[in-house]
């Protein structure tokens, strides 16, 4: 890279150059947040020849996608061949002096403010404004439109303010003349471009991974727009209840089908060309494992997956896979699943981990068993330690996907429970049932610890009526649903509680908290393949 290089250049060349579509400003900027009054100060510090900071401009080659229209004039693409200059600092200065020259109407947030409201006010002195946006007390021959002092001819000017001409003329060519610094960067890769852009960018939001290559991948000839494509690809999740994985997921899925490697620095230098034409066949994969999640796990929307980024090793596996795995694959996945969600795993170094994780499925797609330096606790003893109830925590998630694996059915009519995204989102969600309600345990004196436990939680939907459950005993309000629920025994058997053996009747907690404890500790162990580094399972009675 080319050291930056300090340059002038003139108001006249400026927009000049925004006209040939040699001056972008990249897509990832924030939108023009300028008022009036504010751009007015801008123009009329010009008009002073005060100085107002300076350009940093990024000269290259690399097409991105760039904000194509201001106002209602259509912004020219790059001519073939040529260099563009990115705007990395000055967007908003920029802005403003192209639709105050102009003239443009802007709207925003359904207001339309509009810039060929400012006026040079031609009986001003220097040390006044002479750019003003107020002319309630002004008369018309004393001012004049700036875009109409920037684009009109003489004839214009010596038909309608003779008196003022030779000001006029002044105004115009101290604009037209006024020098701007610059900073050129030239030949910058992207990631050093947009590094620069956010540093200086100090007051507003770092850029994101996912904005970074919006700009990078953009693509009018392939007819390639990632933040388009992402939102396709979300509107059909939503279908399914996924809508909840993030771009970063996605973006970190495509790196690793590519280079085996998710990290920020790998994904910002993948190649362009490979980035568009693996996309589809990404996605393809990233939907299978959608599909394998909700149909062999039995996970039901989003929300319950233990970490978002279970779907990267997942479409790793289904793009190298095309069917769905029998036998050994499908055994040696699972277990990867579990163990993989029981570990919290992916709750720190979350690339690196992927990484070496990759190489698992490598061994998987081999037929053969993974070999891992982490251990897997599936026993009563571990479960009873680590289930506090947090609805955002990864271990419990993998205890109510298990949930959800049974399929859970209601307590009402033992219809099957649908679960929502929107209500997963927090632990005193409409899909969170205490079993032993939260009331009637403290009433008795029971440590909240144990209440608040994944060993107490089922999931319900909403028809279940907590208004009328609220204190009471299970064995009084279990009553009212056996009731009405002829198959309430096999409902609950959904729930992995046997309605007669827990201490239901007999409003027994110790001899509840413990069975299900050992039911969950008896289906993990159906999941897991134990290796040596892992500790045996003994179920205590």
């Amino acid at each position: 890279m080319n050291q930056p290089e300090p340059q002038g250049i003139q108001f006249s060349t400026l927009m000049s150059d925004i006209d040939k579509g040699l001056i972008k400003i990249p897509q990832f900027q924030r939108d023009f947040i300028w008022t009036k009054e504010k751009s007015a100060k801008l123009i009329d510090s010009i008009l002073k020849g005060y100085p107002i900071g300076t350009f940093i401009l990024w000269k290259t080659k690399e097409a991105l996608r760039t904000i194509k229209n201001l106002g209602k004039i259509n912004l020219p693409a790059t001519p073939h061949g040529e260099f563009i200059q990115y705007v990395l600092d000055g967007q908003q200065r920029l802005t403003t002096l192209y639709c105050c020259i102009k003239g443009l109407v802007i709207q925003r947030n359904g207001v339309s403010d509009d810039f060929s409201e400012l006026y040079v006010d031609l009986l001003a002195e220097e040390d006044e404004d002479i750019l003003i946006i107020d002319i309630s007390e002004k008369e018309p021959s004393n001012i004049i439109k700036l875009c109409d002092l920037m684009n009109k001819g003489i004839k214009y000017f010596a038909n309608n303010y003779e008196k003022h001409y030779e000001k006029i003329d002044r105004y115009k060519t101290r604009l037209q003349s006024y020098s701007f610094s610059i900073v050129l960067i030239r030949d910058a890769p992207i990631d050093v471009a947009t590094e620069i852009f956010t540093r200086i960018n100090v007051t507003g939001q770092p850029l994101s991974v996912f904005e970074i290559m919006v700009a990078k991948t953009f693509d009018p000839k392939k007819k390639f727009d990632l933040a388009e494509k992402f939102d396709e690809l979300i509107e059909r999740l939503e279908i399914v209840d996924y809508e909840t994985i993030s771009n970063a997921t996605i973006l970190q899925t495509v790196s690793v089908l590519l280079v085996k490697e998710c990290s920020k620095k790998h994904i910002l230098k993948l190649d362009k060309d490979k980035f568009i034409n693996i996309w589809e066949k990404a996605i393809d994969a990233i939907e299978q494992s959608v599909e394998y999640f909700r149909n062999y796990y039995r996970i039901p929307v989003s929300k319950l997956l233990p970490y978002n980024a279970m779907l990267i090793p997942f479409s790793y596996f289904f793009f190298k896979h095309k069917n769905r795995p029998i036998g050994r694959k499908q055994k040696y996945l699972e277990d990867f699943f579990w163990r993989t969600s029981l570990t919290s795993r992916y709750s720190s170094s979350l690339e690196s981990r992927v990484a070496q994780d990759i190489k698992r499925i490598d061994k998987i797609l081999s037929d053969k068993l993974p070999k891992y330096d982490y251990s897997v606790d599936i026993s009563p003893e571990f479960i009873e330690t680590n289930g506090w109830f947090s609805a955002s925590a990864a271990y419990i998630k993998a205890i109510l996907c298990l949930l959800a694996h049974h399929e859970p059915k209601s307590f009402v009519d033992n219809s099957i429970v649908r679960l929502s995204n929107d209500w997963l989102k927090q632990a005193n969600s409409k899909n969170y049932h205490h079993f032993f309600p939260k009331s009637y345990l403290k009433t008795n004196g029971e440590d909240y610890r144990y209440i608040n436990h994944i060993a107490n939680i089922t999931l319900v939907d909403d028809f279940l009526n907590k208004n009328v459950i609220r204190a009471k005993s299970p064995a009084q309000y279990m009553k009212s649903f056996k009731d009405k629920n002829p198959d309430l025994a096999e409902s609950m058997q959904s729930h992995l509680i046997d309605i007669d053996s827990f201490g239901i009747w007999e409003n027994d907690y110790d001899t509840f908290f413990r069975k299900r404890i050992n039911a969950f500790s008896k289906e993990l162990k159906k999941r897991i393949i134990i290796q040596s580094i892992d500790r045996k399972s003994s179920i205590r009675e």
